[in-house]
């Protein structure tokens, strides 16, 4: 795809209908029991640490980290804005028993991003990325404005760690039912349900958070974002 002028992307508007279930297939009373056991050893190692890519827990809610994020010497959790609505308090484990948080602001929609504030100092909060079982993880030390053909990798629940590169930016997308977010960018790589949330990067610098998809992983697709550096004009924060 060639790259289009700035001033006619920012007038695109995508008439395209997102896949919600990438937007609410983190809900903890729909899991599948195969994705209950996966997570359970997931639980033990986030009531040590919480990176993105790791899951936090509400009452009927969980949500993946795309990115920790900090304001001095305050912590926070970047997720996406549909997946936070109307959760307050944030638990490391599916049981509720290990509080990390509580939500600090939702923009959504218009925007799609929430952050929560980290209030449990027994729990760590690496700025890193987990990559996904024997993969390791990642070190984000920055955050920037994606770019058309920059290379671009994510990770989700589902699909994993996959590239590709960055198709689109400053998207309007309709995701249907008369709910519209602004600002979003895309890639090449595929998504599943189950993959929202998750982080996006360039080698060591944040881009994005996976808020939907088109296609899927075995027919071919792309994947929509919110760019982190939109959450963190809004709430003064950086990421570390």
């Amino acid at each position: 795809m060639s790259p289009l002028p700035s001033e006619a992307r920012l007038r695109i508007v995508v008439r395209a209908v997102v896949v919600l279930a990438l937007l609410l297939g983190w809900s903890a009373a729909s899991a599948p029991a195969s994705q209950a056991a996966e997570g359970e050893g997931t639980e033990r190692q986030a009531a040590v640490a919480v990176r993105g890519g790791d899951t936090l827990y509400s009452s009927g809610i969980r949500c993946t980290v795309g990115f920790n994020a900090r304001s001095g010497s305050v912590l926070y959790a970047l997720v996406a804005g549909r997946c936070a609505q109307g959760a307050h308090t944030w638990y490391a484990d599916a049981a509720l028993t290990v509080p990390v948080g509580i939500t600090a602001g939702v923009s959504f929609p218009g925007d799609d991003y929430a952050s929560i504030r980290y209030t449990n100092t027994a729990v760590a909060y690496p700025g890193e990325v987990s990559l996904g079982p024997g993969h390791g993880v990642r070190d984000i030390t920055g955050a920037a404005k994606p770019v058309v053909g920059q290379s671009i990798c994510h990770v989700g629940r589902t699909s994993g760690h996959r590239c590709g590169t960055v198709q689109a930016v400053n998207l309007t997308v309709n995701y249907g039912g008369g709910v519209v977010v602004h600002g979003l960018f895309r890639s090449t790589i595929c998504s599943e349900p189950g993959d929202a949330g998750g982080p996006a990067f360039s080698g060591s610098t944040a881009l994005g958070i996976i808020v939907g998809s088109g296609g899927n992983c075995s027919s071919g697709g792309h994947t929509y974002y919110q760019p982190v550096t939109d959450w963190l004009a809004a709430y003064g924060l950086s990421v570390y």
